[in-house]
């Protein structure tokens, strides 16, 4: 069975895979997650917040038979860390996630998108180092299927998002080509278009390239078919 280590996206923190562990152990899984650095319980000060420090974060918290699970911004690091160390880790899943195109920033791909669906709908902070998701905006945007109870703890646990890391550009070469990927598109996304996702869902090997009927939080909205499917991709890499 798999060892499975779930990186979270912009503004959110450990607490969003709540409901996906307990399904992933339902078919013998490990599975953890964790805070990256100024999210949830991790002290980190926005302002020392760097791409390479949330690589690192992934990377102490891997082993050599882990699968990395990125979700949406998670892509980044969790590609970062294979090209750092292909070794530290058995393959990636990406989750409607941004697989980084060698040289650009997550901010470039963004850019890149054939519809932009989230520009408008972010504040930046006073000292220009963060943002936050317009109140309004966060459950069309993030979790318009999800049940109302999941709407209301999500809400609570938002936290800025440090701008630095997104706007640093990530070069990969062999290193991040070898380690093994999936890719699992959210069809219903109002965030990362779903057309885009197709496009950098390429990237995944046979059989690892899946879709799921879902906004961009299938960890909340439909968490046992999100397990199952990364149970299957499990299997082949």
């Amino acid at each position: 069975m798999a060892d499975f280590l779930l990186i979270h996206g912009s503004c959110h923190g450990a607490w969003c895979w709540r409901d996906l562990i307990p399904e992933l152990t339902t078919f013998g899984h490990t599975a953890r997650a964790i805070d990256m650095p100024s999210h949830g319980s991790d002290p980190t000060p926005i302002r020392d917040v760097t791409l390479d420090s949330c690589r690192d974060a992934v990377l102490k918290a891997s082993t050599p038979q882990t699968i990395i699970i990125g979700h949406s911004w998670g892509g980044y690091p969790v590609s970062a860390a294979a090209e750092a160390d292909p070794d530290a880790m058995q393959g990636l899943i990406y989750l409607s996630a941004y697989v980084p195109q060698s040289g650009l920033s997550m901010v470039e791909m963004r850019k890149r998108a054939p519809r932009q669906l989230i520009g408008d709908a972010v504040e930046k902070s006073a000292d220009g180092l963060s943002y936050t998701v317009v109140p309004d905006r966060v459950h069309d945007l993030f979790y318009h299927d999800c049940p109302r109870e999941v709407v209301a703890y999500a809400f609570g646990r938002l936290c800025p998002q440090a701008i630095a890391p997104q706007t640093t550009p990530l070069h990969t070469g062999e290193n991040f080509a070898r380690v093994p990927k999936g890719y699992i598109r959210t069809t219903d996304d109002r965030t990362v278009p779903t057309e885009y996702q197709a496009q950098m869902a390429r990237c995944a090997g046979p059989g690892m390239n899946l879709t799921i009927d879902s906004s961009h939080s299938p960890f909340f909205s439909h968490p046992e078919h999100l397990a199952g499917l990364m149970h299957q991709i499990s299997q082949r890499i």
